[in-house]
């Protein structure tokens, strides 16, 4: 009887019940329709604001080389050149806050405004603040990165001081410890510049030219860069192989590369803004 009383029960309450409907799919408001070929526009239009009043990107791109090589030198100059490589992979990583004199040109280009090197230098942004904080991260986000860098070598080798230049290839590579630290090295700093790259791609541009915070710009540029994951890859493998011909120009290329990856990234940016600004709008 019990039984029979509670299967009743169930039949009364699931005529009661409406129907539920199955959830209806969620739209993922940071895919964009973003193809890899899309990184080499943003490339060749990086190369249009660079060529459209060419002096001033130019400047640019000296000053930043000229800070490179005073901190290479420094470097040399206090003994410290062990942490070369280190130092150099971290460029990467604050790049994207020094460019931001770049990210203003080609903003003023695209609203046709004027531009001089008064307003490339002294920036006024739209969050305020908010990109000096993100800066500071970054900073020392290089600093965590070049002192992991020391931890690393120091595990692998112990007290043994650093050969120097002239001697790090043939004990990197003529070692089973040189080849362990390069894979753990490697593997250590991909972390540090996936994270970077992911933070940064579109934060800076994205609190110049926009009021927002920096945990909601950074946070806005990693779901951005995870959603579109191919064109991403491909613009981070772009931006890796200039900045080592860069390096293999012993710095020099940096004087044309720095400035027409610079514009580039404000229009990758520019890319995704449209449904991106509507969104920040409405969390700020």
């Amino acid at each position: 009887m019990k039984a029979n009383e509670v299967l009743m029960e169930q039949q009364q309450a699931a005529t009661i019940l409406p129907p539920v409907s199955p959830p209806s799919p969620t739209h993922n408001i940071w895919a964009r329709a973003l193809r890899p070929a899309d990184a080499f526009d943003w490339l060749t239009k990086g190369w249009e604001d660079f060529i459209n009043q060419a002096g001033l990107s130019l400047i640019y791109g000296v000053i930043v080389y000229l800070i490179s090589v005073a901190i290479v030198s420094g470097l040399f100059a206090l003994g410290r050149d062990y942490i070369l490589f280190p130092a150099l992979a971290g460029f990467l990583v604050v790049s994207p806050i020094l460019a931001v004199g770049l990210y203003e040109k080609s903003r003023r280009l695209e609203s046709h405004r004027p531009v001089t090197l008064a307003h490339m230098l002294f920036v006024k942004a739209e969050s305020g603040g908010q990109i000096l904080f993100t800066g500071v991260l970054l900073c020392l986000l290089m600093i965590l990165w070049m002192r992991a860098a020391v931890l690393i070598y120091a595990l692998f080798f112990g007290l043994l001081p650093f050969p120097g230049l002239d001697h790090i290839a043939p004990m990197l590579f003529t070692s089973g410890v040189g080849w362990a630290m390069l894979v753990v090295g490697s593997a250590v700093g991909g972390l540090f510049a996936a994270f970077s790259f992911a933070i940064s791609a579109f934060s800076i541009p994205m609190l110049l030219n926009d009021h927002v915070d920096a945990l909601t710009a950074m946070g806005s540029s990693t779901a951005l860069v995870w959603n579109n994951l191919r064109t991403m890859l491909t613009w981070a493998a772009i931006v890796l192989a200039l900045f080592l011909v860069g390096l293999a120009t012993g710095l020099l290329g940096l004087i044309v590369i720095y400035p027409v990856l610079g514009h580039a990234t404000w229009h990758a940016y520019r890319s995704v803004t449209p449904k991106l600004s509507g969104f920040v709008a409405e969390q700020s």
